[in-house]
């Protein structure tokens, strides 16, 4: 079986999966490895639970019946465990989040045997890359939620600065690790954040910069914190309203790209796969300045 070792630095409070960039996914099922002693009891076993369930209908008890005798006493004999320090079992494994996907059902081929050094003869046969592309579904990330200052509540026409504090974004990885039999393979996912995108929630605003995306500052940040002395300077990353948003509120999105990289068994020098973003909305009043005729 698949292990999978999370490490995240810096970061609090809610956290979501990566969505990737593009129409890419990671694979919704592969084919993995599994000793012969694994795979006769994992057959035995769901022989027993299946024909001993109260009320389990025929159907199911006779076909894991003709499943079982493939593998025990049919084509292959007592699941080939003389032979087990000779090769391995590969399975069909389909992500238990993803399994009712068209995807998801192209694993279909029956269990099968595999020497040892032989190559499977299937796609998605798992590989050190497929490892790092199943690491990359299973990344977590921080909440989006940027300082604003103004917070909360915002003037017309008035700059609002954003940012983010480096201490809460930094590299995330993921470690996918299998060894079965004699395939030992591991590979890292890493996800580092590039930049931050500002969507207003409304078409009457203006984006600092003006393309909405704040790139990362050298130390991790994503742009600067409003201080005394900067009232008069657009900031470096940040909105301006155009209009009220009356009794209601804007949805501010706030969105992370984050870009990502995987090593493993076989590839040391880091790898790209599609960037991946993550990022959620606030709520953000913007008021009329009110003025005083005297």
């Amino acid at each position: 079986m698949i292990r999978y070792t999370s490490t995240t630095t810096g970061g609090g409070g809610g956290k979501g999966n990566v969505t990737p960039v593009g129409n890419w996914t990671p694979p919704a099922c592969w084919y993995e490895p599994r000793s012969a002693e694994e795979f006769s009891k994992y057959v035995e076993t769901m022989y027993e639970e299946t024909v001993n369930t109260p009320g389990q209908h025929s159907y199911a008890k006779a076909s894991v019946g003709m499943f079982r005798d493939e593998y025990k006493d049919g084509k292959y004999k007592n699941y080939n465990l003389d032979e087990k320090d000779e090769g391995n079992w590969w399975v069909a494994v389909r992500d238990e989040d993803r399994w009712t996907e068209p995807e998801a059902q192209l694993c279909d081929k029956q269990p099968f045997w595999v020497e040892n050094g032989a190559a499977p003869p299937v796609e998605n046969a798992v590989t050190p890359r497929v490892l790092a592309e199943l690491a990359y579904n299973r990344i977590q990330l921080p909440t989006t939620e940027v300082t604003l200052a103004p917070e909360a509540t915002t003037k017309v026409n008035l700059p609002t600065w954003a940012w983010l504090d480096k201490a809460r974004f930094k590299e995330v990885s993921v470690t996918a690790a299998l060894n079965v039999g004699g395939l030992n393979i591991q590979a890292t996912t890493v996800a580092k954040p590039v930049s931050l995108k500002l969507e207003p929630g409304t078409p009457d605003a203006e984006t600092y910069p003006a393309s909405g995306e704040c790139t990362i500052n050298d130390d991790g940040s994503i742009g600067e914190p409003y201080a005394k002395g900067k009232a008069d300077r657009n900031p470096p990353c940040g909105i301006r309203y155009l209009r009220s948003s009356g009794d209601g509120t804007f949805r501010l999105q706030a969105t992370v790209t984050w870009e990502i990289t995987w090593t493993g068994t076989g590839n040391p020098n880091p790898t790209q796969l599609p960037n991946g973003t993550f990022g959620n909305d606030q709520d953000i009043t913007v008021q009329e300045i009110q003025s005083v005729n005297r």
